[in-house]
């Protein structure tokens, strides 16, 4: 993720779509899709934990496709 530090801000700022993790309730999964990364067009994915009052960013990772979870975000109901 070197270089990749501006993505990483934008899709926490701009999310396409924030997924709630199955495995960790409180961890939450922030996507935006890019063109042209280093290894093609990729979603940028950032994994937010929150807990009671405070949240941190667990990790960031490219992948090809987003995972399956709760959809936080954008709210369809």
């Amino acid at each position: 993720m070197v270089g990749m530090e501006a993505a990483t801000e934008e899709t926490l700022v701009k999310p396409e779509a924030v997924v709630g993790s199955f495995s960790d309730e409180t961890a939450h999964l922030y996507y935006r899709f890019y063109v042209g990364t280093r290894v093609g067009d990729k979603y940028v994915c950032v994994v937010v934990k929150v807990v009671s009052d405070d949240a941190f960013v667990l990790t960031a990772y490219l992948t090809d496709k987003t995972k399956k979870g709760t959809q936080i975000w954008p709210n369809e109901t």
